[in-house]
């Protein structure tokens, strides 16, 4: 059985896929735009040396997302 988790407890080297999207409005759709959908498998690349920002390899592009955003980022493992 896949475990649930939120994005942003990604550890370093790890990948797992999108589940669900738990934010609304404009952010709901900043997530959606940088590639954050359903069945997209992300990889945590760096974390900074307070936890925050997460660096992701998300669709060939790496993005640096807030723990408050990614957070809001349902995963499941692989």
């Amino acid at each position: 059985m896949n475990e649930i988790f939120s994005l942003s407890n990604l550890k370093e080297g790890e990948t797992a896929t999108v589940k669900k999207l738990r934010s609304t409005g404009s952010m709901r759709r900043r997530l959606q735009d940088i590639g954050l959908i359903e069945g997209t498998r992300v990889e945590c690349l760096q974390k900074s040396p307070s936890g925050d920002p997460i660096a992701f390899l998300i669709r060939g592009a790496v993005i640096a997302l807030r723990s408050e955003d990614s957070c809001n980022v349902v995963m499941s493992e692989n």
